[in-house]
Formats: structure tokens, C-alpha cells, sequence
């Protein structure tokens, strides 16, 4: 989406040309299949393991983290494989997004229209604002390392990203409909 809105907003012109049908396809195949191989080295790393405590799991979903937790054998080796796959799946995919984002940047402050300059933030904003919520709870649960004081605070965070983000979505991105904004001032000037 960082692409996306790079093209549209630096590229105007080229946007048919460059965002076509085929790229956007590419895109997502490329996305499922990196998802699906990065699932399948996890699990194969986890085949080694067994697990004979309590096959509860002090989470809301099955993730790796919380399976690496009850397990019988040492799981040092996979928590470095999370650290280090999580890891630069994360820090290529915010750099990806910060890159974009700093050649927007550069590109919309060049540009003399304020009008312009508006509508191009308002693009950019709430998608940079649903980026900025949705990465800062899973730096800080893949990334760290292990210990038994964070159980609760992942579990924080992992509802922050499950539930509270996809809540959120919706009204960010309807805030940039004039109409939402209109009817939203109009209430809060009636409520002051």
C-alpha cells in the first residue's frame, strides 16, 4: 500500500501505467507465498520439539511464541528463528514503508498547491497512522527476548492488533470522507 500511494502521489501520471492489474496480482502472490514458506520453516523447526506439560496455552490464539512456551525440550534454537525471521520480515517491511513514505514527503513539500499538499497528507495519513498502530504492538512481541514477566503484556499486545486495530481501521480511513468530518464537527460544536 506504501507503494501505492508512492506512485499515486510522486508519479501521477505513470500511476495507470505502473499500478496495473498483473503488479498488483504479483504483489499478493509474492506476499502469500513468503507467508507460507515463513510459516513452514516455523513449523518445521517445531516438529522437533515435544510437548508433554499442559497443552494449555496462556494466550488467545495458538501462536509460536505461546507453543515454544510449553514445550518440554529446549526451544532456544526456534526462539532465535523467531527473532531472526520476525525480526527482518518487520524491519524490511517498515523500511519499505518509511522509504516510501520519505520520498512522499519530500515529493508533496515540493509541491506549491496547499490544496495539494492537504489532499496528498490525507491520503498518505491514515494509512500511516493504521501502519504506526498495527507495527508498534508486534515489535514488541516478537521482537524481545524471552522471559516469563512479559506473558501478560503480549497478551496486551496481541489484543491490541487483533481487536482494537481492525476497530480502529474503519474510523481512521472514514475520517478522511468530508462528509464524516462535517457531521462530526457539527456534533461536537453542538455538544460544547
Amino acid at each position: 500500500m506504501a507503494y501505492d500511494r508512492y506512485v499515486a502521489i510522486c508519479k501521477p501520471l505513470l500511476y495507470p501505467v505502473v499500478m496495473t492489474n498483473g503488479l498488483c496480482l504479483w504483489l499478493i502472490v509474492l506476499s502469500f507465498v513468503g507467508g507460507i514458506i515463513h510459516a513452514l520453516i516455523h513449523e518445521g523447526f517445531l516438529l522437533r520439539l515435544t510437548f508433554c506439560n499442559s497443552n494449555t496455552i496462556h494466550h488467545f490464539y495458538c501462536d509460536i511464541i505461546s507453543l515454544l512456551k510449553i514445550s518440554c525440550t529446549d526451544p532456544s534454537l526456534n526462539y532465535l528463528i523467531v527473532f531472526i525471521f520476525s525480526g527482518s520480515i518487520q524491519v524490511f517491511s517498515i523500511s519499505t514503508i518509511l522509504v516510501s513514505y520519505t520520498i512522499i514527503l519530500v515529493t508533496i513539500l515540493k509541491k506549491k498547491s496547499d490544496k495539494g499538499i492537504q489532499k496528498a497528507f490525507s491520503t498518505c495519513g491514515a494509512h500511516l497512522l493504521s501502519v504506526s498502530l498495527y507495527y508498534g504492538p508486534l515489535l514488541f512481541m516478537y521482537v524481545h527476548p524471552a522471559s516469563s514477566e512479559v506473558d501478560d503484556q503480549d497478551m496486551i499486545d496481541s489484543l491490541f492488533y487483533t481487536v482494537i486495530i481492525p476497530v480502529l481501521n474503519p474510523i481512521i480511513y472514514s475520517l478522511r470522507n468530508k462528509q464524516v468530518i462535517d457531521s462530526l464537527a457539527k456534533l461536537l460544536k453542538r455538544n460544547v
